[in-house]
């Protein structure tokens, strides 16, 4: 067993094992606890670098590390290619992040073993579907997560949260019964379906069973769309935000809303591929995108719940991953898989920055922000920067997503994507740069000159550094997106290789 497949092994199991020795170690150990947290994290962390670095070795049709068992004719196996590095990493890499955040923002909470012990299983989960080398073992893993992520939303038992939680299961129960009909009937119909780059459908089905493939394609475009907040499956979303910041960061930026436009992405470009297009899908779930990105936009303006607020931002936002997947260019392609990179590190920022706002202050809303940049300079600074990347401001990471959709668009013949991309963008302009003048611009509240601690800028440096940290990342993603491993250039030779 080489390095590289003990790398795949561990970057799904690493998380899964923190959870059971988060269980075992229980709620008195606290310091052990949070050890067993930062280490499994860490772990993780460099497991999923390791297969980004086997399938960067990978690239040029180079076997891939590739481990799995046989069960029947069912196949369940882990695979680390290109496309499968980018989630994986995101997961990985933002999960020792937030574990530090959330260490700090738990410390005096109940049930904290509870917690981030179906946090680590969500990881781990969405690890799975990243690495999942077949339609099958991304359904496991993918319900996984539907499972693991309830108790996470409910975790504050406040008639709020259990509301929150119905809701989310709602929306999501249906969708996994859903998509589990679309797995199983295309594998009957098709046998058993890998992840290959270009579609994996046999050749001629699509002209053969062209009815059946396309009520396929809509039934896992609807278990998959709930997790993409696609219009209307986006409800669960805003309602979800009674959970704490880092679960909402969890939620947003590196699990649950990820695992649906990646598994869009999967689906259109490694299960359908051309036959996508042929059977005339990606046209429509291009206009559900564009759809959904307006309307996103618009009820953002409305909320004045800070988090409320950041979540239709995130169903606005994941839409662009879904449309540059269905517009098939190359370009547009590479744009839609580097957003899913791009979004977490810009989104991530800011619900970190919502939760430190909350703790420190207890801001909740938008008109309780006045002149909060003077109160805790830093963590408004970094939020300033994850806004004005998400907006689309050069150079942080937005701007390089949207100029490659928008080119990607034109190269695709699809025009009219530019003028979605435009306001889309006055859109998010009209709902962040209110925060920005606001915490600013503004006086400060009086009661923060005389609150408990009036003195101390800034929240406790276990969430102050993450979010500088992620803000950094979002804007060096911008700033280098011409680099060899950036987000945007891995995007563009994984799009080279779908489009071949």
């Amino acid at each position: 067993m080489d390095w590289a497949v003990i790398a795949l092994l561990a970057a799904v199991a690493l998380p899964f094992a923190t959870a059971a020795a988060i269980f075992a170690l229980g709620e008195a150990r606290t310091t052990a606890r949070s050890a067993v947290n930062v280490v499994g994290a860490a772990g993780t962390a460099v497991a999923v670098l390791a297969c980004a670095a086997s399938a960067w070795q990978g690239r040029a049709g180079g076997p891939l590390a590739s481990a799995g068992i046989g069960l029947l004719d069912i196949g369940f196996g882990f695979e680390a290619d290109m496309l499968g590095a980018v989630f994986a990493v995101v997961a990985g890499v933002l999960w020792l992040v937030t574990t530090v955040y959330a260490i700090a923002y738990m410390s005096h909470s109940p049930d904290r073993a509870r917690f981030f012990g179906f946090f680590s299983i969500c990881v781990g989960s969405a690890i799975g579907i990243a690495l999942s080398e077949n339609l099958i073992t991304f359904f496991v893993f993918y319900e996984m997560l539907t499972l693991a992520t309830y108790p996470l939303v409910v975790h504050s038992g406040t008639p709020a949260a259990l509301r929150g939680g119905r809701t989310y299961l709602m929306y999501a129960l249906p969708a996994g019964a859903a998509l589990a009909l679309g797995v199983v009937w295309l594998h009957v119909l098709a046998g058993p379906v890998s992840f290959v780059p270009g579609g994996a459908l046999p050749l001629g089905l699509a002209a053969t069973h062209p009815v059946q493939l396309t009520a396929i394609f809509a039934l896992l475009m609807l278990g998959l769309g709930v997790k993409a907040a696609l219009f209307p499956l986006h409800g669960w979303l805003p309602a979800a935000m009674v959970a704490p910041a880092p679960v909402s960061s969890l939620l947003h930026a590196v699990a649950v809303v990820k695992a649906g436009v990646f598994g869009i992405a999967r689906v259109v470009l490694e299960v359908y591929g051309p036959d996508a297009a042929l059977l005339g899908l990606t046209l429509p779930l291009a206009a559900l995108a564009a759809f959904t990105i307006v309307f996103g936009s618009v009820r953002a303006l409305a909320q004045d719940d800070l988090k409320k607020r950041l979540a239709f931002s995130t169903v606005a936002q994941l839409s662009y991953i879904v449309l540059g997947v269905a517009l098939a260019s190359p370009l547009a392609i590479a744009a839609g898989i580097a957003h899913l990179a791009h979004h977490a590190a810009l989104k991530i920022t800011m619900f970190f920055t919502a939760g430190v706002v909350a703790e420190e202050v207890g801001a909740y809303r938008v008109s309780e922000l006045d002149g909060l940049g003077r109160r805790m300079p830093v963590t408004m600074a970094a939020f300033s920067v994850a806004a004005l990347g998400i907006v689309g401001i050069p150079p942080a990471a937005g701007f390089a997503s949207k100029w490659l959709l928008g080119t990607g668009a034109l190269d695709a013949g699809a025009g009219w994507v530019v003028a979605v991309l435009a306001a889309s963008t006055l859109l998010n302009a009209a709902y962040f740069f209110p925060i920005i003048h606001r915490a600013w611009f503004r006086a400060p509240r009086a009661e923060w000159a005389t609150g408990p601690d009036p003195g101390r800028a800034e929240a406790d440096l276990r969430m102050v550094v993450p979010l500088v940290l992620t803000a950094l990342a979002g804007l060096a993603m911008g700033v280098l997106a011409g680099a060899a491993l950036s987000p945007a250039r891995w995007a563009l030779f994984v799009a080279v290789m779908e489009a071949m």
